[in-house]
């Protein structure tokens, strides 16, 4: 029963966390260091598939209208600038695994990543309020989307959904619903892409026969529907308020993490 109520915890964590500003890695380290067992790779790729495809049901319209309608001009647009920010991520994502080149997991490189990015989003909150409200998705935002989603990917406890959505304020689509909607759409076929990676990996590596699926099942399920609640609150909360309370969030865990961990824990 302990075990089963840790499981659900963590993809309530995910659930929560994978879309919001916060970052999901951040805090799933964060939780299997204080008290929720470390858990392994396959149970965490599966649970942050829950968590893409409560984003993907949230979004089918959209993603539908795109691909029946990509004869219209600005649909066609749209998607060739999805593709590009995909495909940047993807080509700059090889070159770094195949180098190698990632922060370690701990928490500490996690904390200050929580920090700096909280200052970040106030900062990038308060050049965005200077912009004309401007919904546009520019090829500028769609290739800076791109390489953003890629730095988050090296620096855990960045957030992918934080990095993109400022990127693209601070781009040129300084409006945050429009913003929001881009960093989004841009991201499901780029954490499919991940998952899907990691699942073979690991499949490769002989981890699956170990796998606790029944956990794993339950994590995905849970994950599911609280990142569908999530992210469904997300987007009218960010209608009528800023980031703001999501970069205070983070600066005071990062800080606190700082304060609690002792260097390179």
């Amino acid at each position: 029963m302990t075990d089963l109520l840790h499981v659900i915890l963590l993809g309530i964590i995910e659930g929560i966390t994978e879309f919001l500003p916060i970052s999901s890695t951040g805090h799933l380290l964060i939780a299997e260091k204080f008290g929720l067992g470390e858990r392994s790779d396959l149970f965490n790729v599966g649970i942050q598939a829950g968590a893409i495809l409560a984003i993907t049901l949230i979004y089918w319209g959209r993603i539908w209208q795109l691909f029946t309608q990509w004869r219209v001009p600005a649909n066609r647009d749209y998607l060739l600038k999805l593709a590009v920010a995909f495909l940047i991520t993807c080509v700059l994502g090889l070159i770094v695994t195949h180098y190698g080149f990632k922060l370690p997991e701990t928490v500490t490189p996690i904390a200050w990543a929580l920090v700096i990015g909280g200052f970040w989003m106030l900062g990038a909150e308060a050049l965005a309020a200077k912009q004309a409200d401007r919904t546009q998705v520019t090829w500028r935002v769609a290739i800076l989307v791109g390489i953003a989603q890629m730095v988050a990917g090296i620096f855990p406890g960045t957030s992918r959904s934080g990095a993109t959505i400022f990127t693209a304020m601070l781009a040129g689509t300084s409006n945050r619903a429009a913003a929001t909607e881009f960093a989004f759409l841009v991201g499901i076929p780029t954490m499919y892409a991940a998952t899907g990676y990691e699942v073979l990996k690991v499949m490769k590596e002989g981890g699956a026969a170990h796998e606790d699926w029944t956990a794993l099942i339950i994590g995905f399920v849970v994950s599911l529907i609280v990142g569908f609640i999530a992210v469904k609150w997300l987007l009218g909360y960010i209608r009528t308020h800023r980031f703001t309370w999501f970069a205070v969030y983070r600066i005071v865990l990062g800080v606190a993490l700082l304060a609690l961990v002792p260097a390179g824990g």
